[in-house]
């Protein structure tokens, strides 16, 4: 299993953050990826969107530093970095997936 290349936590800006929880297609995919707390693949989270308009949202996502991918064969499994932005940004980032989950 490899990991994709993703930004270190310090080099984590709130702002890239934010940008990424900008778009609804993107905050679903956190809330669901939240709700399981489990990795989890594009065709898990049966969101009806082309693959191409899924590998540019992970792409901000990983991007943003919220979510890392591992590619495991054909499969890229996701998991968000909760802890990791948690420590970054206290109080933030487990207050976003409160909110989403309480939605």
């Amino acid at each position: 299993m490899r990991l994709m290349k993703l930004p270190n936590i310090e080099d984590i800006d709130i702002t890239d953050v934010m940008y990424a929880l900008s778009d609804p297609a993107r905050v679903e995919i956190i809330r669901l990826m939240a709700s399981t707390n489990e990795a989890m693949t594009c065709g898990d989270l049966q969101l009806d969107r082309p693959k191409s308009s899924m590998s540019h949202h992970f792409k901000i996502l990983r991007s943003s530093g919220i979510v890392q991918t591992q590619i495991e064969g054909k499969e890229h499994y996701n998991t968000l970095r909760t802890e990791e932005l948690e420590n970054r940004f206290p109080g933030v980032f487990k207050s976003i997936i409160k909110y989403l989950l309480s939605q």
